[in-house]
């Protein structure tokens, strides 16, 4: 099954963002070649840029706060694993502080590095870090794989406790819902949202061997989703046919 996941606001917007840059960062810097740690420290720069909203630590840390006190309303209850219960509000105690104690915004400890910097500068140009621009950096490139990925680890530090905290949100905010089999009539659906909970998250499975592509859109009251498929003119075209899939709604 292909997994698609559809934000209803922002912050989870800009949450998902940062995971993918995340994953693809824990990805890169194991492997050997310099191709793959350029494209780590590539990869350094975009979480920067991301994380550098001037709310976003206060929004992560209003997150934590606002899942933990929920948690701890369920102390007590003879359903609930206390075992489990207190591990998870460690976990956000932990994300909490480790995230607080950081100053200034994620990644600002890496703006004072000169030499990174420089190559902050020039990545975004085409061709923009020869060696001719940045001959520092095509030596840093030409070090041994330990050395190279001895920094990256360095580098990577500081954006540690957003990465932490991110993961940890998105997997309770996932852990909300339930799968549901939804049909959708000549490749359409819609359907308004159930009222009384604010959904932030919509997750549909499908099976790639289908061939269908799910176009999805909605807001706080209502979704839709139109199943597509790839022509011979490498364009997409809406599906006729009626197609199953499992949905899952987070709130």
């Amino acid at each position: 099954m292909i997994l698609y996941e559809y934000p209803f606001n922002e912050r989870i917007r800009t949450y998902l963002r940062l995971e993918q840059l995340f994953r693809r960062l824990a990805e890169l810097v194991p492997r050997n070649h310099p191709l793959d740690h350029h494209f780590a420290i590539q990869t350094i720069f975009e979480i920067m840029d991301v994380a550098s909203r001037a709310d976003m630590k206060s929004d992560v840390l209003k997150d934590l706060d606002r899942q933990k006190l929920q948690l701890n309303g369920y102390r007590g209850n003879p359903a609930i694993s206390e075992d489990l219960l207190e591990g998870v509000i460690a976990q956000l105690e932990g994300c909490f502080v480790a995230l607080n104690q950081l100053h200034g915004k994620t990644g600002h400890a890496l703006t004072e590095n000169d030499w990174l910097m420089s190559i902050r500068s020039r990545i975004g140009i085409p061709g923009g870090t020869c060696e001719f621009d940045l001959p520092a950096y095509f030596h840093w490139q030409h070090t041994s794989t330990e050395n190279r990925q001895k920094d990256l680890h360095r580098w990577a530090l500081s954006l540690a406790p957003l990465a932490d905290a991110i993961v940890l949100l998105l997997k309770m905010l996932r852990d909300s819902g339930s799968a549901q089999k939804m049909l959708a009539v000549n490749g359409q659906l819609q359907q308004n949202l159930p009222q009384g909970r604010t959904f932030q998250l919509l997750r549909l499975s499908i099976d790639p061997a289908s061939g269908l592509i799910p176009e999805i859109s909605g807001n706080r009251l209502m979704f839709s989703v139109r199943l597509m498929r790839q022509g011979d003119d490498d364009r997409l075209h809406l599906a006729q046919e009626d197609a199953a899939f499992e949905l899952t709604l987070c709130a």
